[in-house]
């Protein structure tokens, strides 16, 4: 009996433990006020937000961002018109997905963070990254966050325009119509049966580190990589789909983009996207560990305390 009680304090001792420290970490790590020092060469970080923004909605992007003070960010709006002007897309749409980028010096390459990637349903950081890659934007971070469920698509218009209007030179529109098409091919390839969004990318990804290799100069070359690289990744694809690497790829070709300049940054993307096939195969089994460890645990519990 006597036992039985020293354990039950043992275990009060060890979850008041366990929430004081839960709570001082969160404290800590809420509570950090270092700011990042701004790159005078680049000038301020930008931030664009989705036109359709409500002011709360706003509010809500800044704080997933960090902007604590707007006068340390550049602020600047996406709307339909933009969308219209960079991808050709429809200036009625709702847009909602915003970023922010600060730009890196040269040789520090892209980094890709999705804040709120619970509410960006099409477009994964690999995607993103691809894109951003084909339309010339390769040193930087960029910050992607919306408050409400979006495919994602407005966060990169939102990014072109930071390039244009902000301290930073301006992006060929031909490349970057090139790279939007890019990212709708890739989230259309994941709708389809046998695909998803690493796969795709991927794919995307050893296609252009092979192009970067080869330096094609026809279009059956182009052809050539495309087939190879599909046989190795052991992918499905229509003819039509196929059809549509193969167009996509040599516009590419045609418009002399040089991928051998970001080759690390397609090797880095490579080993980000193969981790996370790996972990999510790995998802599966490793939750019911956890899953059963968690129901021993209060099963323990339960049983100290009867």
């Amino acid at each position: 009996m006597i036992f039985k009680h020293f354990l039950k304090w043992v275990a009060a001792a060890i979850i008041f433990i366990f929430v004081f420290s839960s709570g001082n970490m969160a404290f800590a790590a809420n509570g950090n006020s270092d700011e990042e020092s701004i790159n005078e060469k680049f000038g301020l970080p930008i931030v664009v937000y989705g036109e359709s923004l409500s002011p709360a909605q706003k509010e809500e992007v800044r704080r997933l961002l960090g902007v604590n003070d707007t006068s340390k960010v550049k602020e600047i709006t996406v709307t339909g018109k933009d969308l219209v002007t960079y991808i050709n897309g429809d200036p009625h749409s709702n847009l909602y997905s915003s970023a922010k980028i600060t730009r890196k010096e040269k040789g520090e390459g892209l980094i890709v963070k999705q804040i709120t990637p619970e509410n960006i349903t099409e477009v994964t950081n690999e995607m993103y990254a691809n894109a951003l890659l084909t339309a010339g934007i390769e040193d930087a971070v960029v910050e992607v966050a919306s408050p409400v469920k979006v495919s994602g698509h407005s966060a990169l218009v939102g990014i072109y325009k930071a390039y244009d209007n902000g301290e930073g030179t301006g992006l060929n529109k031909e490349r970057t119509e090139v790279a939007n098409e890019e990212l709708s091919l890739a989230t259309n390839l994941a709708k389809k049966d046998g695909l998803d969004q690493d796969k795709v990318s991927e794919l995307l990804t050893e296609i252009k580190k092979e192009i970067a290799k080869q330096n094609p100069a026809t279009k059956e070359d182009i052809e050539q990589i495309i087939d190879e690289k599909i046989k190795t990744l052991e992918i499905q694809l229509s003819p039509e789909d196929r059809q549509l690497l193969i167009d996509l790829f040599d516009k590419m070709r045609k418009l002399n983009i040089n991928f051998d300049n970001v080759q690390s940054q397609l090797n880095d993307l490579t080993k980000d996207i193969q981790k996370r096939i790996e972990e999510t195969v790995g998802d599966k089994g490793f939750l019911e560990t956890v899953s059963n460890f968690f129901k021993e645990l209060i099963d323990a519990i339960k049983s100290i305390f009867s």
